[in-house]
């Protein structure tokens, strides 16, 4: 800019500097106005830190709140009531701000869903919140920061293994909360213990943190370090990766790249919702037509290493244990995958004790004889009921 005479004007004077009262009246009249926003929890009400450290505690897994809801818990696998006050909204959105951030907040507000995690110094939480007839809910599930190994789960040799292949397909199987997570994370710090390898995780969201020990742990979660979980796993072929863990097998593009991995010399983890083995194999090959089955039976047959279905029971002293359906891919059940033999993959499983192999019912029953489950337990969980209670009294 110019004077009336065409001459430059001099530069305008800086702005006064704040004094440090001065800028931390301003900072605490910006941060005054934030919180004006976020919305303060009722009388009585706890803080949501305050809820999670307690069910940490107290052994749950879960945590369910809802506007309308008193706070249940999922206490070793059953749900259970709480002697907190019911949720009211102004409550329910303040715990989301505790652990949300404004954009995370009004992303919910908007799409309805999130799914996310955060930490705390004792554990770390999976979130998923959604939004119902009454208001919104939150379902919160618990994962220590303590990743326990093979040995504290009391998981059987086989693991050992099957975790040992340099390359091919495993798949970790079971509905929600049969504790896959838990055995896969078991799995993954043994390999990271006794082997040199690049393992890069593909999830959502990241469950158990990893750190580096003999291997290199790289983990990235869907929505924060990739934008498409597919375009992740493709990615990771060129990353230079010796294990890629897969969060989940979600349809046919991530089975096809998973597959294809397995086949170049990687091994692929990853998990499914089914509740056996051999069934693993039969939802698999769902996902492709009638004429493409073929091939693919021959592709996963080449590739698999195992398939391990497991599933959680209450034990008679209150605890849960798990039980394994076990299928490791021999020569023998290669043969019978790729000619779809299913009775003749089931009966190799009952009679591989040497290669690892056992069924669901072989578990319970052996579970029932150390005297950790009861005949109904094992009964209730068995896929066959029948074939159980003739193992129960003596006849199979």
């Amino acid at each position: 800019m110019t004077n009336g005479l065409g001459n430059p004007l001099p530069p305008p004077p800086p702005p006064p500097s704040l004094t440090k009262n001065e800028a931390k009246n301003t900072a605490k009249t910006k941060t005054t106005k934030q919180d004006a926003r976020i919305p303060k929890r009722s009388a009585g009400q706890p803080t949501l830190e305050y809820i999670i450290r307690n069910a940490y505690e107290s052994g749950y897994s879960d945590i369910h709140l809802g506007v309308g809801e008193v706070p249940r818990m999922r206490d070793r696998g059953e749900m259970a009531l709480t002697d907190y006050p019911k949720t009211d909204r102004k409550t329910f959105m303040s715990w989301l701000h505790e652990i949300l951030s404004e954009e995370e907040v009004h992303k919910f507000e908007t799409t309805l869903e999130f799914d996310g995690a955060t930490q705390y110094d004792f554990a770390r939480v999976r979130i998923n919140i959604f939004d119902t007839l009454k208001g919104p809910a939150l379902v919160m599930r618990l994962i220590p920061l303590k990743i326990l190994t093979l040995d504290q789960l009391n998981l059987p040799p086989v693991f050992r293994d099957i975790s040992d292949h340099h390359k091919g397909l495993i798949l970790v199987t079971g509905p929600t909360g049969s504790g896959k997570s838990t055995t896969m994370a078991a799995m993954v710090d043994y390999i990271n213990t006794e082997h040199a390898k690049h393992i890069i995780t593909i999830e959502d969201p990241i469950e158990f943190v990893h750190q580096s020990r003999r291997s290199l742990v790289k983990q990235r979660e869907v929505g924060i370090n990739t934008l498409k979980f597919d375009n992740a796993l493709k990615a990771a072929l060129r990353e230079d990766p010796d294990i890629i863990l897969v969060g989940e097998m979600r349809d046919r593009d991530t089975v096809n790249t998973a597959l294809k991995a397995a086949q170049t010399g990687h091994l692929v983890m990853g998990t499914l919702h089914t509740n056996s083995a051999i069934k693993t194999i039969e939802r698999i090959l769902t996902l492709y037509t009638a004429e493409e089955q073929d091939a693919m039976r021959v592709a996963i047959a080449e590739s698999l290493v195992a398939v391990i279905s497991q599933g959680l029971c209450r034990t008679t002293d209150g605890k849960r244990a798990a039980y394994h359906d076990i299928l490791v891919n021999t020569e023998t059940m290669k043969d019978y995958i790729k000619s779809s033999k299913y009775e003749d993959m089931h009966n190799l499983m009952q009679q591989g004790e040497y290669d690892g192999m056992n069924t669901t019912n072989q578990s319970l029953f052996e579970l029932y004889e150390e005297g950790r489950i009861s005949e109904e337990t094992a009964l209730e969980r068995s896929p066959t009921p029948n074939e159980m209670a003739m193992m129960l009294r003596g006849r199979v």
